[in-house]
This record gives C-alpha cells, sequence and structure tokens, in this order.
C-alpha cells in the first residue's frame, strides 16, 4: 500500500477509527440503501457522533478543528471500503468550506454548527438540465423583491439532492453580467413554505445509495441575508476558488479506488489457478499488476505534492486540474485492467471489482470534465507566452 508523505501516527489512527465506523455503520446497509437509493437519515447523526462530520471547520464553528489532512482520511475511506453513500465529501469537504470561507459570521454561527451535528445535509446546487461545466450559462436566476430574492430555474445530477436541506444554490442575480452575474445563495429547505420541490431520485450506473435528484424553484422567496459573500456577483470568484478543493478531493477519491483495485487484484489473482498455476505466477498478469501499482504510486506522488500546496495555501487551479484529470484517468484504466484480470468474476456485482467498476466513471465527469481540465490547463500554458 502506498505511503502518504503526510500520513502520521495520528492520522493514521484517525484511518482506523474510521474504517471501523464504516464496516459497522455503512457497509451492513449498503445494499439496502443502494435499493432505496439514498442514506438513512439516521445515518447522518451516527457520523456526527463519530466526529466525521465537518473535521476540517474551527471548532467555534461546532467542527472538528483540524486540517484537510484529516478530511482527506475521513472523505476517502468510505469510498475505498465501496460505502460511499453518505454525501460527507459534499455536506464536509465542500458546501462547510464555502460557508466558512465566505460567509458572514452570522451565517456560520447559524448553519456550521447545525452541519456538524447533523441536523443539516449540505447541498452544492451547480449543474442545470443542458448545463453542466459551462456555470457562466446557468438559467435560474434570483430577483430583488424588498428583503428578499425570488428564485426561479431547475438543478439537476444534485449530491444529496433528495435529503440536503442546506442548499448553496448557484444562480443569477445579474443575468445580462455573464460570470459577473453570479452569485451563491443559501436556501435553507426546512424554511420555506412554497416555491421549492424535489424531483425524481436518479438512477445511476454507479454509486447506487448515494442520492442524487433534480430540484425545481418556481417563485421561492428566501432572505436577502441568505447570499453568501458580501455583495453579488461574487459567486463565480467563489466557485473558482473552491473548485480546486473539490477537484483534489475527486482526485483523493480516485486513488483509493486504485489502491483498493490493486490490493483485490492481488489477492484474486494469488488463489485464482489457471493451467496447473495461480494467476498471479503467469508473466502477463505481474506485467499488468506492476503497470497499474506504478500508476498507484505516482498518482499518490502528485496527490502528495497539490495536498501540501492546499495546506500552504499556494495551489493553483492549473496543478488541481492536472491533479483531477490525471488521476481520474489513471484510475479508470487501472480499475478496467484489474477487472480484465478478474476474468468473468469481475462482472459479477459480489465481487469489489465490479462495484468500482461502476463507482469510478462519474469521477472523470466530476468537478468539471476532464475536457475542461485540459482545457484550463491549456490557458495556463498560453500565460507564458505573454
Amino acid at each position: 500500500m502506498y505511503q502518504h508523505t503526510w500520513m502520521t501516527a495520528e492520522l493514521e489512527s484517525l484511518r482506523e477509527s474510521v474504517r471501523r465506523f464504516c464496516l459497522a455503520e455503512l457497509l451492513p446497509n449498503e445494499e439496502r440503501w443502494a435499493q432505496q437509493q439514498c442514506v438513512d437519515r439516521d445515518a447522518w447523526f451516527k457520523a456526527a457522533e463519530a466526529g466525521l462530520l465537518l473535521p476540517g471547520i474551527p471548532e467555534q464553528y461546532g467542527g472538528g478543528g483540524g486540517s484537510f489532512l484529516h478530511e482527506a482520511v475521513i472523505l476517502s475511506e468510505p469510498i475505498r471500503l465501496l460505502c460511499g453513500g453518505l454525501g460527507n465529501s459534499v455536506h464536509s469537504g465542500i458546501v462547510a468550506h464555502y460557508l466558512k470561507n465566505f460567509g458572514s459570521e452570522a451565517q456560520k454561527l447559524q448553519w456550521l454548527p447545525k452541519m456538524a451535528r447533523g441536523e443539516l445535509i449540505g447541498g452544492l446546487a451547480m449543474t442545470e438540465p443542458g448545463t453542466g461545466s459551462d456555470l457562466q450559462s446557468i438559467r435560474t436566476h434570483a430577483r430583488r423583491d424588498g428583503d428578499h430574492y425570488v428564485i426561479n430555474g431547475a438543478k439537476t445530477y444534485i449530491t444529496n439532492g433528495s435529503s440536503a436541506n442546506l442548499i448553496c444554490l448557484v444562480l443569477k442575480t445579474d443575468p445580462g453580467q455573464g460570470a459577473r452575474g453570479v452569485s451563491i445563495v443559501v436556501v435553507e429547505t426546512d424554511q420555506v413554505e412554497a416555491g421549492f420541490r424535489r424531483g425524481r431520485t436518479l438512477s445511476k450506473i454507479g454509486l447506487h445509495s448515494q442520492d442524487t435528484a433534480e430540484l425545481f424553484f418556481d417563485e421561492l422567496r428566501v432572505p436577502v441575508a441568505n447570499l453568501l459573500g458580501p455583495e453579488e456577483g461574487q459567486g463565480f470568484k467563489q466557485l473558482m476558488k473552491e473548485l480546486s478543493r473539490e477537484r483534489l478531493i475527486t482526485a483523493l477519491s480516485s486513488f483509493a479506488c486504485m489502491e483498493r483495485a490493486v490490493e483485490e487484484t492481488l489477492a484474486f489473482t494469488a488463489q485464482r489457478q489457471v493451467f496447473g498455476q495461480s494467476l498471479l505466477a503467469m508473466q502477463n498478469t505481474r506485467f499488468k499488476l506492476a503497470e497499474c501499482d506504478t500508476m498507484v504510486s505516482l498518482a499518490g506522488a502528485f496527490i502528495d505534492h497539490c495536498v501540501q500546496r492546499l495546506i500552504d495555501g499556494t495551489l493553483d487551479a492549473a496543478t488541481a486540474a492536472k491533479a483531477k484529470w490525471w488521476t481520474t484517468d489513471a484510475c479508470g484504466k487501472v480499475v478496467d485492467e484489474c477487472l480484465q484480470l478478474h476474468g468473468g468474476a469481475g462482472y459479477m456485482t459480489e465481487y469489489p471489482i465490479a462495484r468500482l467498476y461502476q463507482n469510478v466513471r462519474i469521477h472523470r465527469i466530476l468537478a468539471g470534465t476532464n475536457e475542461i481540465m485540459k482545457e484550463l490547463i491549456a490557458r495556463d500554458l498560453e500565460k507564458r507566452l505573454r
């Protein structure tokens, strides 16, 4: 197993604690949750009791007071163990940081402690029908009416969509201004009387226990005080700042899956007998696993570099894009090669490798498609000519 340069005895102990929680509280329910397409509401409260919510948020706001390293451990382990239905990466790794970094003191005190206790479940609503990575083209909009915004529009593919009751909603407060007209308004769904409804929970190729839903807004009234940031039009800048974190979290998820795939395949090929010898004894198997394990090591080293830069505050958008596209692409190749080495068993969902194959395909789409990542990197390259 790859050893992260930042892994300490304390973090290793935390990882073991997270692992025990997953094995006791999440994994036994995974099949049932996959059928209902979301985890039980009680799972969030149990996660809160175990200290797994908001680990990177200061204690004064109810968080764990840790760093991104604590988040990396807590968010990666459920993905590695194939029990990622609890959408904590969005809740703790993304939404909580939008509030911490851009919210007013009153907003942070109002919402973050409740998120840490599992009373509020966070969601980030960016994607719309017909609008994915091109955030400047979103059509959901808000008009000012006294001390309220009146919101109309629709969002889709929203993680935690069927259960989130605190939604960071990306919309246009000035539709004629392009990126400069984008704002983020926080919608606390338990506090609205009308104008908000959830659509169907969407069926997906993988991640079956993680709820993903459509959201609809029809003359929804939300207090202007729920605007994230000191003024309108700051949403696009906020998104660009936080997307580097989101992309690194996605890379970490892919890394965990790559590592699990190699571990599963090493064990399988060692015991699988073919032509009087173990499958692992055959040169093709050994070479394929050597290639896969090398890709795990390369991904781990680059991720470690990016993690340190995030902690130092020097992780730029292009480097985060490189980590996201390369690691997720490598993950797809590694998992595919490992499934092939399982033969027919690899196509059966009772084997972990098959579920990994289902789950990792979304990684190349999440947090901006890999094609968009390459465009961001290319734009950064062009700056060198100036």
